[in-house]
């Protein structure tokens, strides 16, 4: 299998095409060589939070749930208010085998968005609660 990798734009940080390599290679079906990317960009820029998602993907797809879940749980310690995080931590740990922790991780993503939403101006966004264009 051959495997293209994009030309990265020379205006990236190092974190950034360390990251793009990763996503190349998660679009290639080569997900160890995606997590190695991904590691890397992670220890060039440690916040890098594309990165820590596609690093759980990666090790999803590699079929490496509980490093999976490891990688997810350091991301939810890195962006507690995130509920893509908890989302994501709740995949993994569905793929994983460990359903109650899932479904209570799912909850928190559910929780923390609830809370996003309470928190944005009433004119900000779409009121979900009064559309009535579903009914």
């Amino acid at each position: 299998m051959e495997i293209v990798v994009t030309a990265l734009p020379t205006h990236l940080s190092v974190a950034d095409q360390h990251s793009q390599r990763g996503v190349d290679l998660l679009a290639a079906g080569e997900p160890a060589g995606a997590a190695q990317a991904f590691r890397e960009a992670i220890t060039t820029e440690p916040a890098h939070i594309e990165a820590h998602h596609g690093l759980i993907r990666a090790l999803r797809d590699a079929e490496q749930f509980e490093a999976a879940i490891a990688a997810a749980l350091a991301l939810t310690v890195l962006t507690p208010a995130d509920p893509l995080a908890h989302t994501s931590l709740s995949i993994a740990l569905q793929q994983g085998g460990h359903i109650p922790e899932a479904e209570a991780a799912a909850g928190r993503a559910r929780i923390l968005e609830w809370k996003q939403q309470l928190a944005m101006p009433a004119d900000a966004g779409t009121d979900l609660a009064g559309d009535e264009s579903h009914g």
